[in-house]
């Protein structure tokens, strides 16, 4: 079911990210290392323009009966690719009541390094890669009430991985909304 709600949120999304990062590459043109290109996140980090997408929530239901079950997500696409480099997707366990991150990074990743989660400067999670298929690389992890809170207090998330080249590629997620947007899924 996460991997069904992965998919439907990054195929709902991908069209709107795509044109947001196309418009943010424009203002912030840089050179990218020919290697990697850099990603865009779906929300301007300096300009904090209103109306851009940031934490997206997002609940449904297996019938009229059943009751909602929400999560809230983000995603970063290559800018010239419009290609989900990495999307976080975060619900809570209806059984346990405890928030669990869904990441779906890139093809091409170093597995045995996994992936490093990161709020501003502070500590750093480390996340075991568990599977890959033709859409990407998936982690999955229960989040620490010491991540929650720091996530809730943050300005923005690193996520960072290595790809077959051992070059290690950070992707800025901003936090702006996270908090509000927690609020709404727990």
């Amino acid at each position: 079911m996460q991997s069904r709600l992965v998919a439907l949120a990054a195929a709902a999304l991908l069209p709107l990210a795509a044109a947001h990062a196309q418009q943010s590459a424009k203002k912030n043109a840089a050179p990218a290392p020919a290697a990697q290109p850099s990603p865009a996140p779906t929300q301007a980090q300096a300009d904090g323009a209103p109306g851009q997408p940031g934490w997206v929530v997002r609940c449904t239901s297996a019938s009229r009966e059943a009751p909602l079950e929400c999560a809230m997500e983000q995603n970063a696409v290559l800018t010239k690719t419009g290609q989900t480099v990495v999307l976080i997707n975060i619900r809570i366990a209806p059984d346990t009541r405890t928030p669990i991150a869904l990441l779906q990074l890139p093809l091409g990743l170093n597995l045995p390094v996994g992936a490093k989660l990161q709020v501003d400067e502070g500590k750093t999670f480390d996340l075991q890669i568990q599977t890959c298929e033709n859409r990407g690389c998936y982690a999955s992890t229960p989040i620490a009430a010491d991540l929650l809170a720091a996530l809730r207090s943050g300005k923005q998330l690193k996520v960072s991985f290595q790809n077959m080249a051992k070059e290690t590629i950070a992707i800025p997620m901003p936090l702006g909304d996270f908090a509000a947007a927690y609020d709404k899924i727990k």
